[in-house]
This record gives C-alpha cells, sequence and structure tokens, in this order.
C-alpha cells in the first residue's frame, strides 16, 4: 500500500454531500495519520468543511470557472500524491488532473466523463446503496479496512456553542429547555410537504407541550418559513436565514428533534446524532435519507415515488407528500421522543 503524505479532497458540493463525505475522510485519516489533507469545497460550504475533523485546510472556490480555475496555481504548488475525487462531474475531474497530481481516483460511473481524468476507478455494485456508503467504496478501493460505523466527526469551534445558546435565547428558549427543529423548505419544490401540515404539526407540538418550535432555513427559504408561521396558530421561534451553515452542526446538535424535508440540514442533523422525522416524496431514502438507525423516514409508497424529478407528472400533484398526513408525522415524533428519552 502507497503511503500518501499529500492528499487533495474533491467534493464542491452541496451541505448534503459534503456531509455524506465525512466518513471517506475520517477513513482516510486513520489509513494515513500523517498526511496532510485538503478539501476543495465551494465557498458557501467551507464554513462545514472547516469544522470537519482530520480536514487540515480548506481551499474554497468562487462560484463560476473563473474561480475555479483561479485555484489551480495554488493546487500545483502543493505537490499533492493523491487526488480523491468523490464529486464525480466533468469540473471536478478536470480540477484533480488539473492540479498537477500523478494518481487520481473516483467512480468508474462518474458523470459527463469525470472518469477519464481519474488513474483510478473504482466500481459502484449499485445504483441503490446510500451515498455514505458509495463514498467509502474510494477509502476501501486504497486499502481503508471496512470496520464499524461510518464516522461523522465535527470539531466545533470554540464560539460555536454559545452563538448558538445566545440566537436561541434571543427567540425565547432558555439554555437547557427542549425545542424541535423544523426545516419547511427544500431545494425543489417539488420535495416540499405542504405548508399548512407544517403549520398544523408544529402547533399541536407547542400545544401538546413537546417541545417549543424552532423553524430554522436559508436566507433563501425566509418565504416558504414566513407563509408557514402565517398558518400557525401558536408563535414559534424562528432561526431562519440566521445561522450560516458552518454553525448548524452546534445548533442541530442542541435541538431535541429535527423534522423535515429531504434537505442538507437533515444530514447534518443526521451526523451529529440528532433524531430526523423526514418526509421523503420524490428522493429515495435508501440513497440519500438521513445515516443511521435513530431517525424515522416516511414514505407515501405511491408507485411513482422516487421519481427523481423536479416537475411533479404524476396526475395528483405531489400526491408522494400530500398523501403523509400531520398525524402521521405527529406519531413519528412522538415515538422517536419516545426513544430518545428512554436512552
Amino acid at each position: 500500500m502507497t503511503d500518501y503524505r499529500r492528499i487533495l479532497f474533491i467534493k464542491p458540493s452541496s451541505l448534503g454531500d459534503v456531509v455524506h463525505a465525512m466518513p471517506t475522510v475520517a477513513a482516510l485519516r486513520r489509513l494515513f495519520p500523517q498526511a496532510f489533507i485538503m478539501w476543495l469545497v465551494k465557498r458557501q460550504w467551507a464554513g462545514i468543511v472547516e469544522r470537519v475533523e482530520g480536514v487540515d485546510e480548506v481551499c474554497a472556490v468562487e462560484p463560476g470557472l473563473a474561480g475555479w480555475l483561479s485555484q489551480v496555481p495554488r493546487l500545483r504548488a502543493q505537490g499533492f500524491d493523491l487526488a480523491v475525487d468523490l464529486q464525480g462531474l466533468f469540473r471536478s475531474g478536470g480540477m484533480a488532473w488539473l492540479s498537477g497530481c500523478a494518481t487520481r481516483i473516483g467512480f468508474a460511473n462518474a458523470r459527463e466523463g469525470s472518469s477519464r481524468f481519474y488513474t483510478h476507478r473504482v466500481p459502484v455494485p449499485t445504483t441503490e446503496m446510500h451515498a455514505v456508503d458509495r463514498n467509502l467504496l474510494v477509502a476501501l478501493a486504497l486499502g481503508a479496512p471496512a470496520r464499524g460505523e461510518p464516522e461523522f466527526r465535527f470539531r466545533p469551534l470554540s464560539d460555536d456553542r454559545s452563538l448558538v445558546a445566545d440566537l436561541l435565547n434571543r427567540q425565547g428558549v432558555p439554555a437547557g429547555a427542549s425545542w424541535i427543529a423544523v426545516n419547511v423548505s427544500a431545494r425543489w419544490a417539488t420535495k416540499r410537504w405542504p405548508r399548512e401540515c407544517f403549520a398544523e404539526v408544529a402547533d399541536r407540538l407547542q400545544q401538546e407541550g413537546m417541545g417549543r418550535v424552532v423553524l430554522i432555513g436559508g436566507p433563501d427559504e425566509r418565504a416558504d418559513t414566513e407563509a408557514v408561521k402565517h398558518l400557525m396558530r401558536t408563535a414559534p421561534a424562528d432561526l431562519t436565514g440566521q445561522t450560516k451553515p458552518g454553525l448548524l452542526p452546534a445548533l442541530l446538535q442542541a435541538a431535541s428533534l429535527l423534522i423535515t424535508n429531504d434537505s442538507g440540514p437533515m444530514h447534518v442533523a443526521a451526523a451529529v446524532g440528532t433524531p430526523v422525522v423526514a418526509l421523503f416524496g420524490p428522493t429515495s431514502p435508501v440513497r440519500t435519507g438521513p445515516y443511521g438507525t435513530r431517525h424515522r423516514v416516511l414514505t407515501s409508497g405511491v408507485p411513482c415515488s422516487p421519481c427523481f424529478d423536479r416537475q411533479c407528472r404524476n396526475q395528483v400533484r405531489l400526491e408522494c407528500l400530500t398523501s403523509l398526513s400531520p398525524a402521521m408525522v405527529l406519531a413519528a415524533v412522538r415515538e422517536r421522543l419516545a426513544v430518545r428519552l428512554a436512552h
């Protein structure tokens, strides 16, 4: 086995994909404990990668082709002896090649012809496997032993927890209080459970004393959050747009549970050990569900799901999600909270 000393790790986006790559970094760190590991990531997700244990340096890429190419001199100067591309697109494979690294590894079925840039191609036996397990195939191909559960290891910055506590306190959620995070948005419109359903669940949680509801999301998701708040009869706390991605691990670790569509925060919550109740419609929980056994994924079972489509073509629009009732979600929340309290 070659003892690689300088490793370029390429996984630029998105939030969930970055989290899925964390166990592979952990496996490489165990395999090459003395290696220098640089992670190439899009600027908007750099805050998350800065908090991933085992990463020595972050190479944050600005949007656009010019932003990517501007990093080539920096990468070539590093003298990498191994480039690992988990993104599997033309641009990421091209960056592995442009880095000047002689050994480049990625998936044999990578898209856009990016596998042509690799010197080592890892076969993927089936598409019906979780992204975490697929990524770990690369570590196995490099000689990492298959052992135990995949490791998601964050190292919070010194003031992350205090910043989160301050944000919550300003919203009327004091330190030590039990609260439930609710993420009502998603990148695809076809992934979003109806707003009125989220509003009903959030009201019931607060009325029944299961915990204060804290709405979360990015700045561009505020319209979805405001629509849910408008439909609610009780007042939730609202942190939408107030937490940068890098604060999500500390924020979601403090929550009792997360209710969410298929989204990036879902994967962060799973990574920090917070139980998740997730609603899946057009996507597959087998491939991209919250990783681990402490979560509950609700699916409808309608024949067209998962379709992996950003536009619903079913005769009953979004039947895969609208057939999931608030009562089903509340039952799942009660069950997950009871399991957590029992442990």
